[in-house]
């Protein structure tokens, strides 16, 4: 069980349910407070940013591709600044997201951000699938003492067993996820919540999506999820890499209430007879056992 910000996460505990407005907000600040509104409004439980130091964390082959961007053609690691937040936009959104009842923190992208995002004081911390094998970050993490979310795409199970030895497994949570945007259903592999469940007992598992819809989603839970992730925009054809792969407005409002009918729905595996299932037993079995 893992405590983020006074919520208990883990079997038994209602699903915790992650905005990731990400760069959705395309570094505007008033777009990142209409998404944490949009987070709120649909019952969800935090709301999660990226944070980077550009000039360390865009890869070197990168840096100086162009870009078509909102503001014009610009090199890929300008555009990487272009939608950055700095130190009092951070805490103006995060004093927002708290005001609206949610726990908000961040995925770092390089050690300097880590220190950004503890200077700060986010509650938790969640590790991007690209930065999986990046154990320098991963220490400087851990090393807060804060709950790390570590979110599983694009790696081998021995690259995640690396990643869960270096965090260690106190104040830990996995998510499932396979990172292709957007996430086609053949290659959701839905079953490796189970297996990261067997493999990391007692480690809390989530999953952490990138499909078009709400069915994987509900899915997971189905199999067992206590943590749900998904991207947020106000409109999915708007300009930006994560767009497309998010839930617009009603879609998150949506999943949200469909994850609490499923935990309502799921019982606790005890046959029993319920009231509801008296009259017609009473008025249709002809045989009494």
């Amino acid at each position: 069980m893992v405590d983020i910000a006074g919520r208990r996460i883990g079997t038994g505990e209602p699903v915790y349910v992650i905005a990731e407005i990400g760069l959705n907000h395309n570094g505007d600040i008033e777009l990142a407070k209409r998404l944490i509104d949009v987070a709120a409004d649909a019952g969800a439980q935090a709301v999660k940013f990226q944070k980077r130091t550009p000039a360390i964390s865009t890869p070197e082959h990168m840096k100086s591709v162009m870009r078509e961007t909102p503001w014009g053609t610009m090199t890929y690691l300008d555009y990487r600044y272009r939608v950055e937040f700095d130190r009092e936009q951070y805490i103006e959104i995060g004093d927002y997201a708290t005001l609206r009842g949610l726990a908000w923190f961040a995925s770092p992208w390089d050690e300097p951000s880590v220190d950004f995002l503890e200077d700060i004081n986010v509650v938790a911390y969640k590790v991007a699938s690209a930065s999986v094998t990046d154990i320098g970050l991963l220490r400087a993490m851990g090393a807060t003492g804060k709950p790390v979310i570590l979110s599983t795409g694009m790696s081998t199970i021995e690259q995640i067993d690396t990643a869960v030895e270096t965090l260690g497994t106190d104040n830990l949570i996995l998510l499932h996820a396979t990172s292709t945007y957007p996430l086609p259903p053949e290659e959701a592999n839905l079953r490796m919540i189970s297996t990261l469940q067997q493999r990391y007992a007692g480690v809390p598992v989530g999953y952490s999506g990138h499909e078009t819809g709400l069915q994987i989603s509900l899915a997971a839970v189905t199999l067992g999820a206590v943590a749900v992730e998904r991207h947020i925009t106000l409109d999915r054809a708007m300009w930006g890499s994560d767009h497309a792969a998010s839930l617009e407005p009603t879609g998150l409002e949506h999943l949200v209430r469909d994850i609490r009918i499923i935990e309502e729905a799921m019982g606790d595996g005890v046959k029993r007879i319920f009231p509801g299932e008296e009259a017609p037993l009473a008025k249709l079995r002809r045989v009494v056992a």
